[in-house]
């Protein structure tokens, strides 16, 4: 995904490292992993690369560990850009502002957690498949029209869904592990961020709604939210970028 930066970031200088989440494509798993696990991985991270302060860009489900670095190690984040993201499931007034397929899955965690591992392990064939072009522009028009357009482009296309396939090449587990941290209560409060943040979030949204996205705007006491018109899930961070990057090292 840190493939879709690279173009902004060079024009303005910026240096973006993105590591792997534990589990995660070729990075360590990590046996009942929580959220507020992360902060102390990105710090020997940080430490080890000789990196004091950082801004901190969190795209989709990258969202809760910005979140959580930003309330655990304030004196290093500066700032952190939220971009088409993943708000605090358990904390949301009304869950029809996901899509309809987070919303089965959190259903089966739930209800039926064995069944929804095995589906787990069965879906890595498919996830880990390299779709060949003819499909993927069947996919497309499954899509929002602005999100299809913007993955028309050949070079966001295999940046978006390439880091999918490595994430289910890496382990089942770890994409589990992963997912089930979305469902679970984070171990603190939005409200309890005084990090700045600028959370970007498209209109046409539909894995995370507008309205999702104003819910947890509302809630950070140091936010300000940008919501672009006829913009998508995928065609915001594929589209704004160099706007996004430059607004973030702007604080």
């Amino acid at each position: 995904m840190a493939e879709l930066t690279d173009a902004a970031a060079r024009d303005l200088g910026v240096r973006i490292i993105s590591p792997d989440r534990p589990g995660i494509s070729g990075s360590a798993f990590q046996a009942n992993r929580k959220l507020v696990d992360w902060p102390p991985i990105l710090k020997e991270l940080a430490d080890d690369l000789g990196i004091g302060d950082f801004r901190m860009l969190a795209i989709s489900g990258g969202a809760p560990y910005a979140y959580v670095t930003a309330w655990e190690m304030p004196q290093r984040v500066r700032a952190i850009a939220i971009v088409s993201g993943a708000a605090p499931i358990v904390d949301l007034s009304d869950q029809t502002g996901l899509l309809k397929l987070y919303r089965w899955m959190l259903a089966l965690y739930r209800t039926r957690p064995k069944l929804l591992r095995t589906l787990f392990y069965l879906a890595r064939p498919f996830a880990t498949f390299r779709m060949p072009i003819r499909y993927g522009r069947v996919l497309l028009k499954l899509l929002q029209p602005c999100d299809a357009e913007a993955l028309r482009d050949s070079a966001a296309f295999e940046a978006c869904f390439e880091s999918q396939r490595r994430a289910w090449r890496g382990s089942v587990e770890g994409v589990m592990t992963d997912a089930q941290i979305y469902a679970q209560p984070w171990g603190f409060a939005l409200e309890e961020i005084d990090v700045p943040v600028r959370l970007w979030h498209g209109k046409e949204d539909r894995a995370f709604s507008f309205r999702v996205a104003e819910e947890a705007a509302k809630r950070l006491p140091n936010c300000e939210a940008r919501y672009v018109d006829g913009a998508g899930h995928y065609s915001l961070p594929i589209c704004y970028m160099r706007e996004i990057l430059a607004d973030l090292i702007s604080l």
